[in-house]
């Protein structure tokens, strides 16, 4: 046996329990006497039995000493957690006094969701929180003598209460986080029920300060149940209760009896409402079951997170023989509905437990559990079997895990549920006692089955005589944890977890005892401390094959150092957890293991002595500078957050100090005690739940104590600070604590950066090194602390100037902490080669939001400090002398981290252009830096002067921030007598089919007319004339040349029918559209296509040849040529009358567009192109590239006919004269 409290001089160390107490354990006069203030009369000898030695199922394991594991003694035991109220104390005292010892008078339990434990001395129910070490608020309530009932007939044991709590203000997983510690009297409602009478009492609210009233059930049922209530029989087997939703303080409570029987109690503050909802739960058509309790055994909700009905609750009762599933409505009158039953003991193995297999007697399915995500059900199994060989009975106990089908589907026909397969066996059973001594009904219907502890997969299975043991099944086999509660203990009450800090499933086990309080049990003492279960049937007085069974587990033994799957750190570690330093992973190498343990050491010895003794040479030497400084930077940071430590001890220290020697004021008083002892509370209570050894610690010590766990405050500032500060208390008292924290987060950090300014010789390389207080948790922290001051800096007439100038203060020193610790990590990621992901855009949104609040507030600030200063009359100097002096640390960070919008802003108020130069110059960052910032401002507000003006000093800044923006861009350009550049820029702008693609620093731009595109082209004409630039003779041609197609389309246009539709109003059109416009259209428009090709380029003309080849088609369809010919036959049509008629067609008129000597061409000639001579492309040599016109026109269907005189137009165009040597031939 040994101790497990340390610090409790009344409880003998392991070491003096061995010596004083052989085994069996001496008579009770050999012990210590008891300091509790009162003695156990006609108690056993041995006191408490050790579950090993009790008359319980799991009594059969060695009593033998682990001599060879003496190493981890100390972390195999039991820590305490918390004593008894001292009212529960008095109580017990009191019972004891009547003499009552040899009755089993006490009671008691814990409830999982609300982490309050309660217990039934006498007529009194105590209910308290066993989270703190001692309990200082206890709830004491009366129980009434109708609810005990039939106490002259046969005394009240404490194994006839059910006791269910609930908390109505949230009924989530949140309940059982650690910021409850610090509003622990929420609104909490309790329904006692006395299994023996049926009797129920309710209170709707335990806590209430005025009106704690009580509600009992009336006396009578109507019916009869199949126990007699003088008799010892118990008449409900199981209880739950739940919240209505939606509903004030009005719960309902489900009950079921051994004969199979359903009952419902609706709770509420006017009465408790009672019915019986199904009559035969086992369908067996109400057989006798008074004598055994075959019916209800275990009743259990499925969590409320997992039902798809909001307004449904499901909940699934242990039968004798199957699981059966039954759904609550609480809409309308509630409504009770058997959905279906899942059979575990039957003829399939496959779905839960064979029956009738060869030496198999008897089969008792005991209690059941389901986990918190509502996945799987645990079921704890006995089994009375036959030994073939010796031909005795044992009993083997055994774990059956069953997983539900989530959103499972039941049908029903005629309001008849059906025998459906909801579950599913997830593996075999697992046992945990093969060989067990045969019990009576009486004692295999008191256990319960406890799950959801550490480490995982573990159990906790209690029995009604006290006894409880811990069961793990890992690696095939199972593992008993035997432990031992101090002699003067009593029975183990009940079993519970403690509700992790971070609302994770799991948490260490923790049992209620009837005289020691609460105990918990580290995770590693079931790892280390567990056994084999006993192979072979064993007595109750012991078995002969103790020793064998001690020489197995020896050999078989496994070292700690083997860390189990999903086992946490606190499995290994004591007190300080201390992790590993250079990776997160359990199993390191020894290199990696001697070096943090040499860094440790040497740490140690620099704090003791600060003295260095060449621990450089040593870490070198040890290899602990192979993972690039990491190691290194471990223990210096160390030495960062000692340093920030005492730093907050001595704040904390004059924090008490200053509260105990001013003068509260009214809403001081209302505050308890302050902010940071509030935050410390909290931490070290979440050290204490994640880490069971320091259950028995304050929660300040073990605050105090946990240095490398500092990050923990800041945590609990991301995820509890509603529990410090509360938006219910008056504003003044929510700055009052928002500054306390900030005022400590400040102190934190700057000492921790002090002292690395002061040893920086030390520290690694910071290249790609990650510091502690760059990490998302110190990160979230500060953001969540700053963000509840922004609020309540934005709150009209919360509090007094002074307050708000003094957190206004504290804000300001907070933005500074969390946007370094940002720009560390950004630079460590860069380092690295990491991708930034949403890193960047989180600083920029943050480092906007703190600067924005911090100068929005400092007006307000100025403003008072204005109206203090002045005489009486207005100072415009003194207003901006002050303002200057109160934002110039704004100022500071804004330019540090680059919050241009806080800058301009600043400028812009204060009216000074060269503030705003000598900043545009300093803050050179990326996408232009503050420059590019205060040029999208001015265009945004349309301050073109002042936009120019500064691009004369930031002339290379600004034609970058302009090089898509051309409608300003030339101003620009003409402002630095560029006109050359500006010719350009203008004469681009002006031919640009739509408005800039990037228009996101401007307010809408309207596609530009026909008359602005005009402009734009004379003024690029006129600023390439003024640029006198060699060949801007050629940039002017090309100028007039776009100015007349742009004419053109103006005409061309205007023969469009859809162009009153505004369809080409402001549309540029290219060259080839025009054309193609002009073909489709009539005669006039056939000779502006030729037109268009002359104005265009050369190069256009080239890859367009098929293009110009259809306009000279086109423009022999303008004259009918045939008819011409014709007539000039008939009539006898004289040379001149024939070149009078060709100079009339367009043939004649296109042809002295493109050809004539004064053809206007830019860029080149037609002759390029398409000649007009067959022999002028040989001549050429474009045989391959091209045809002539004369060819072209060879392919039109009238060129048999009227080919020569085609022919003839198009000569006379191209040489304007005709001077005929012989009679022109017409065409027949």
């Amino acid at each position: 046996m040994f101790s497990p409290a340390i610090r409790r001089p009344h409880l003998l160390n392991r070491k003096d329990r061995e010596e004083e107490s052989p085994s069996p354990p001496p008579a009770a006069s050999s012990h210590s006497p008891s300091s509790r203030g009162f003695a156990v009369p006609d108690r056993p000898a041995t006191g408490t039995p050790a579950p090993w030695n009790s008359s319980s199922l799991l009594a059969r394991i060695s009593t033998s000493k682990r001599t060879d594991r003496t190493g981890d003694s100390d972390q195999i035991q039991p820590v305490h957690v918390a004593e008894f109220p001292q009212v529960v104390r008095n109580a017990q005292a009191s019972l004891l006094q009547k003499n009552l010892s040899g009755k089993n008078m006490l009671a008691g339990g814990i409830d999982k969701e609300t982490s309050l434990a309660w217990m039934i001395c006498g007529n009194e129910l105590f209910i308290w929180s066993y989270l703190t070490s001692v309990a200082k608020d206890c709830i004491v309530l009366d129980i009434p003598s109708s609810l005990i009932g039939y106490n002259d007939v046969k005394p009240l044991l404490g194994i006839q209460w059910i006791v269910c709590i609930m908390r109505w203000h949230n009924s989530g997983a949140s309940t059982r986080n650690s910021g409850e510690m610090l509003h622990r009297k929420s609104s909490t409602g309790v329904v006692l029920c006395n299994k023996r009478t049926q009797a129920v009492a309710y209170w709707p609210d335990i806590y209430a300060e005025f009106n704690r009233s009580l509600v009992l059930s009336s006396s009578g049922y109507g019916e009869v149940s199949a126990c007699d209530a003088a008799s010892d029989c118990l008449r409900f087997n199981s209880l739950i209760a739940a919240a209505v939703p939606g509903c004030i303080h009005e719960c309902i409570a489900i009950a079921s009896e051994p004969a199979g029987a359903l009952w419902l109690f609706q709770c509420s503050p006017e009465g408790i409402r009672q019915r019986k909802v199904h009559a035969d739960t086992l369908g067996d058509g109400g057989a006798d079951h008074s004598q055994k309790s075959n019916g209800g055994r275990s009743l259990v909700w499925l969590p409320s997170n997992v039902s798809s009905e909001g307004s449904d609750r499901k909940f699934f009762l242990l039968t004798n023989n199957e699981v059966q599933c039954w759904s609550i409505s609480f809409l309308h009158d509630i409504n009770v509905q058997k959905l279906g039953s899942h059979g575990i003991v039957g003829t399939d193995g496959d779905v839960g437990i064979k029956k009738d297999i060869a030496g198999q007697k008897n089969i008792w399915l005991l209690d059941m559990q389901i986990d918190e995500h509502g996945k799987e059900f645990s079921i704890l199994v006995a089994t009375l079997c036959k030994d073939r060989v010796s031909g005795s009975n044992y009993t083997q106990y055994s774990l059956l895990t069953m997983l539900y089908k989530p959103n499972q589907k039941f049908s029903s026909e005629d309001n008849v549920a059906k025998v459906e397969r909801f579950l599913e066996k997830k593996a075999p059973s697992q046992v945990i006692i093969p060989k067990a001594r045969v019990e009576d009904d009486e004692f295999l219907f008191s256990m319960r089955l406890k799950t959801g502890g550490k480490p995982s997969g573990s159990v906790i299975i209690l029995s009604g005589d006290g006894t409880a043991t811990v069961a793990l099944y890992w690696r095939g086999s199972t593992r008993l944890y035997q432990f031992d509660l101090p002699w003067d203990a009593g029975k183990v009450l009940d079993a519970s977890i403690i509700p992790s800090a971070e609302d994770r499933d799991e948490g260490a086990w923790v049992v209620l005892t009837e005289k020691a309080g609460v105990w918990a049990i580290p995770e590693k003492a079931v790892l280390v401390g567990g056994v084999e279960p006993p192979e072979h049937s064993l007595s109750r007085k012991g078995s002969c094959n103790e020793t064998i069974a001690e020489e197995k587990r020896r050999s078989q033994g496994f070292s700690a150092s083997v860390v189990p799957r999903r086992v946490s750190s606190e499995a290994w570690s004591a007190g300080e957890r201390q992790r590993p330093a250079l990776t997160g992973i359990a199993q390191q190498s020894v290199v990696d293991e001697e070096s943090e343990m040499l860094l440790n050491r040497l740490f140690h010895d620099f704090i003791i002595s600060s003295a260095v003794n060449e621990a450089l040479q040593k870490l070198r030497a040890a290899g602990a500078f192979e993972k690039e400084g990491a190691a290194m930077l471990t223990v210096m940071e160390h030495g960062e957050k000692l340093s920030g430590m005492a730093h907050l001890r001595e704040l904390q220290n004059a924090i008490i100090q200053q509260r105990s020697s001013t003068h509260l004021s009214p809403q001081s008083k209302t505050q308890g005690t302050g902010a940071l002892w509030n935050l410390i509370q909290l931490v070290g209570e979440k050290a204490r739940r994640n880490t069971v050894l320091l259950m028995d610690r304050d929660n300040a010590e073990v605050f105090y104590s946990r240095v490398s766990d500092i990050e923990d405050l800041f945590y609990c500032l991301s995820h509890e600070l509603q529990y410090i500060i509360s938006r219910e208390e008056h504003p003044s008292v929510q700055m009052q604590r928002a500054l306390e924290l900030a005022n400590a987060c400040i102190t934190l950090v700057q000492a921790a950066s002090h002292y690395r300014k002061d040893h920086k010789e030390w520290y690694p390389s910071p290249e790609g090194l990650i510091t502690w207080n760059s990490q998302p948790v110190v990160r979230s922290g500060i953001w969540s602390l700053s963000s509840l001051i922004m609020e309540l800096l934005g709150e009209s007439g919360a509090a007094d100037m002074s307050m708000k100038s003094s957190l206004w203060s504290q804000l300001e020193g907070l933005t500074d902490i969390l946007l370094e610790a940002y720009i560390g990590l950004l630079t460590a990621q860069f380092e690295r080669g990491q991708e930034h992901g949403v890193l960047v855009p989180e600083y920029c949104e943050r480092r906007d939001e703190l600067l924005r609040s911090l100068y929005n507030l400092s007006k307000q600030i100025v403003e008072v400090k204005y109206q203090e200063s002045k005489d009486g009359t207005d100072n415009p100097d003194l207003k901006e002398s002050i303002f200057r002096k109160v934002i110039s640390p704004i100022l500071a960070t804004a330019k540090r981290h680059e919050g241009y919008q806080t800058l301009w802003q600043i400028c812009y108020d204060l009216d000074d252009s060269g503030l705003l130069r000598s900043l545009m110059h300093d803050s050179v960052g990326p996408h232009g830096g503050f420059s590019f910032f205060v040029f999208k401002e001015l265009v945004n507000r349309g301050d073109y002067s002042k936009l120019l003006r500064l691009g004369e000093e930031f002339q290379e800044e600004l034609a970058s921030f302009l090089k898509e923006r051309s409608d300003l861009l030339w101003l620009h350009e003409i402002c630095l007598n560029q006109f050359s550049t500006a010719s350009e820029t203008l004469h681009t702008y002006a031919l640009r089919g739509s408005p800039d693609g990037d228009a996101s620093f401007t307010t809408s731009r309207k596609p530009l007319s026909f008359v602005e595109r005009r402009r734009l082209l004379y003024l690029s004409k006129i600023a390439a004339t003024a640029g006198k630039d060699i060949g801007n003779e050629v940039k002017v041609a090309r100028i007039e040349a776009d100015m007349r197609i742009l004419k053109l389309q103006e005409e061309i246009v205007q023969h469009d029918p859809e162009f009153a539709q505004v369809k080409y109003t402001n549309t540029l059109l290219g060259p080839s559209e025009l054309i193609e416009m002009c073909l489709r259209r009539d005669r006039e428009l056939s000779l502006k296509a030729f037109e268009v090709f002359a104005l265009t380029s050369s190069s256009f003309r080239s890859s367009n040849r098929g293009l110009l080849e259809a306009c000279w088609m086109n423009a022999t369809d303008q004259d009918d040529c045939v008819k011409l010919s014709e007539a000039s036959t008939l009539e006898g049509w004289s040379d001149e009358v024939i070149e009078e008629s060709l100079q009339a067609t367009v043939l004649f008129k296109a042809s002295r567009l493109c050809y004539s000597p004064d053809a206007v061409v830019y860029d080149g000639t037609f002759e390029d192109v398409l000649p007009v001579k067959k022999e002028d492309v040989h001549l050429r040599g474009l045989e391959s590239k091209c045809l002539s016109v004369e060819e072209v026109l060879m392919q039109h269907k009238d060129f048999p006919d009227a080919g020569k005189l085609m022919t003839t137009a198009v000569i006379m165009g191209k040489e304007l004269t005709f001077a005929a040597t012989e009679p022109v031939e017409m065409d027949s």
